[in-house]
């Protein structure tokens, strides 16, 4: 079973898909859009990539604050929650993705991926983190 891993931000979305035993993440693209609100290409193509990759399960990131407290973004990533779940009709569960911004940004240092090259890749290894995080305490229980 593959599972997927989606980073939403206000202007991108990382996708990250399992492997088929659902034991490892690989990162797939970036789907950015031009504004927060407009997200019909960004689910038809989400839907696009579960068809792609016959995926069965979709965690999505949840942006807490570092206190564990909810503010605006994570009512939105809920909103897109909904969204995803009415349009797939396939189950959507949040992952506390905390820190992964700054791991995917250490991860690139260490990768010698030049500053300036980052952002074209923070959100998809954002993804990555988030699912490959999903996966091991998955795999653990």
């Amino acid at each position: 079973m593959r599972i997927m891993g989606l980073d939403y931000g206000s202007k991108t979305v990382g996708v990250a898909v399992s492997d088929g035993l659902s034991v490892t993440a690989q990162g797939v693209e970036i789907i950015r859009r031009k504004e927060e609100n407009k997200l019909r290409r960004t689910l038809a193509r989400i839907e696009e990539l579960i068809l792609e990759y016959d995926v069965q399960e979709i965690v999505l990131g949840c942006p807490k604050h570092m206190n564990g407290t909810e503010g605006v973004r994570v009512e939105r990533t809920n909103e897109f929650k909904d969204k995803l779940e009415r349009r797939t009709g396939l189950p959507v569960t949040l992952w506390d993705e905390r820190l992964t911004t700054v791991e995917a940004d250490r991860t690139m240092t260490e990768a010698g991926i030049r500053r300036e090259n980052r952002k074209d890749h923070v959100d998809m290894i954002a993804a990555v983190l988030i699912l490959q995080g999903y996966l091991d305490r998955r795999n653990r229980e």
